[in-house]
């Protein structure tokens, strides 16, 4: 044997019989245009896909977009819908004022229309902040003044001027009120 017989042959290359034979698939061009066929078909098949894909992630963007300004647009729909029944009451009891002077039928109206606001933001998750009596918050109350008080402990609410609301537990308005401090002569 010689030399060249013993080396093996490297990888990919083919016999030298299988070559003077043509008996690879690719030598035969029969085979070589079925693969080609092949690999068009899968290639089309696989745009067509991705074209879809495309389109149905557009149609997808789209309808969230529409969806989110529908949403800005009517978000407060049923809370307004709430607040006309309100509006009414509150129509209705001007009315009857203006012909009535029994102040006691008028307080009771306004009581009852009141009670139907209170209701209607409870609801809808707003919540009063009355924190007379309560440790100063700076994060839920806003101080308009001080006042010397030597029964309470300084920065205690005194007074609450305007009341605060919290909408969600997220403050919408802060609770305004008059603070304690300690007397000067401490």
């Amino acid at each position: 044997m010689s030399n060249e017989e013993q080396q093996p042959k490297p990888a990919g290359e083919a016999p030298e019989e299988s070559l003077a034979e043509g008996a690879g698939p690719e030598s035969d061009p029969a085979a070589m245009l079925a693969q080609l066929e092949e690999a068009r078909a899968k290639a089309e098949e696989n745009w067509d896909k991705l074209l879809r894909v495309q389109a149905e992630m557009e149609n997808l963007r789209k309808r969230t977009a529409r969806d989110l300004e529908s949403a800005r647009k009517y978000a407060l729909e049923k809370f307004a819908g709430e607040l006309l029944a309100v509006r009414d009451s509150l129509e209705m009891g001007l009315d009857a004022a203006r012909g009535e002077t029994d102040v006691a039928k008028i307080r009771e109206g306004t009581e009852l229309t009141l009670k139907m606001l209170a209701q209607v933001m409870e609801k809808f998750g707003i919540e009063p902040v009355e924190p007379q009596g309560e440790r100063f918050d700076p994060d839920r109350h806003q101080a308009m003044s001080m006042q010397e008080n030597a029964e309470l402990e300084p920065n205690t609410v005194l007074t609450v001027m305007q009341k605060g609301y919290l909408l969600n537990d997220r403050l919408l308005r802060p609770a305004m009120v008059i603070v304690s401090k300690a007397p000067s002569g401490e």
